[in-house]
């Protein structure tokens, strides 16, 4: 039986690979920081099926004995301060988890499992100010926030682990992905979660930044599938993982509130104050090596994510005793 180690197992991508993981027959154990709460939300349907480490991507010593006591044979690297926003109020932060985290996490599996499989959660932040589209495997960084710039000392530091030490270490450059169990505060949550207060009369707006911004969106569960994809082939290497697709802020607002028989213009107002100080307008990923390498392709479309989001989240105020109107 294979050991998977993941680290941010308790987030909306961890929740999702270890279920798949699982469903593959491996032994999944999830690093968690030591709280005096538990949030395991999203794992909480798991947690009689995995084991969880205390460790902390701050501290070498804990990451290494984490390493040195499972010896897992794969390590997912899901961990980071996640949210863009929140990078530009924590900049320095930010840097230690979502950059020397990475680091760090390299160095546990190079002292304590070095034949193990590693990989990196890259992001599509990292293309930020693009240079060309679509953003493939070759196309230059040029990040525009704290994240991004992060994420790209984590791309970078993971590469040269590879080539420096011999690691089978790969990244995984993933465009948008988002479900139900996505955080509220990313705009895809905060509309799906805002329809569903409106439908059931528990709000009468929502205020969004950027509506002209475009992304890649595609379905968390369909990317962690790429993910241990990559660490199934013979030699390690990189891939863009996304749908090839684009969709603007507003269309996500108007395929979302049509789900609730509502007119997205009648709710949605735009408020500076969640606009970003440097807005990245338009990311698309170009997936295509990933489909001729790894044979992965997405299942889920994307008007179908927005009707699963915006339908789980009425379901959740249902179950809380509000009907939707």
């Amino acid at each position: 039986m294979p050991t998977a180690l993941i680290t941010g197992i308790t987030g909306q991508d961890g929740s999702y690979l270890a279920e798949l993981l699982l469903e593959k027959g491996y032994r999944v154990v999830g690093i968690v920081r030591r709280s005096s709460t538990t949030p395991y939300e999203r794992i909480g349907h798991l947690v009689d099926r995995i084991e969880l480490v205390s460790a902390d991507l701050l501290d070498q010593t804990s990451l290494t004995d984490a390493v040195a006591d499972t010896q897992p044979d794969e390590i997912y690297n899901l961990a980071a301060q996640s949210f863009v926003q929140t990078s530009w109020n924590q900049p320095v932060l930010t840097g230690e988890f979502t950059a020397l985290g990475v680091t760090r996490m390299l160095e546990a599996m190079k002292k304590a499992a070095p034949r193990a499989r590693f990989y990196q959660a890259s992001s599509s932040e990292q293309f930020g100010k693009v240079v060309e589209t679509p953003q493939r495997e070759t196309t230059p960084f040029y990040p525009r926030s704290p994240y991004g710039v992060a994420k790209v000392y984590g791309h970078w530091i993971t590469v040269n682990y590879r080539e420096s030490f011999g690691l089978y270490a790969v990244s995984g450059i993933l465009f948008n992905h988002e479900s139900p169990r996505r955080g509220l505060e990313f705009v895809t949550r905060k509309i799906s979660d805002g329809v569903a207060r409106i439908a059931c009369g528990l709000s009468t707006e929502l205020r969004l930044g950027n509506l002209e911004a475009r992304r890649d969106w595609g379905f968390a569960g369909d990317y962690v599938d790429a993910m241990w994809r990559m660490l199934q082939q013979d030699a390690p290497d990189d891939y863009v993982i996304g749908t090839g697709e684009t969709w603007s802020v507003r269309e996500f607002c108007e395929l979302a509130f049509r789900v609730a028989d509502l007119d997205y213009r009648e709710f949605v107002k735009t408020d500076k104050r969640f606009e970003r100080p440097a807005e990245v307008d338009l990311l698309v990923g170009d997936p295509s090596k990933a489909k001729a390498q790894l044979g992965w392709e997405r299942r889920v479309s994307f008007p179908d994510l927005v009707s699963m989001m915006v339908h789980a989240d009425m379901e959740r105020y249902r179950l809380q005793g509000h009907a939707p109107r």
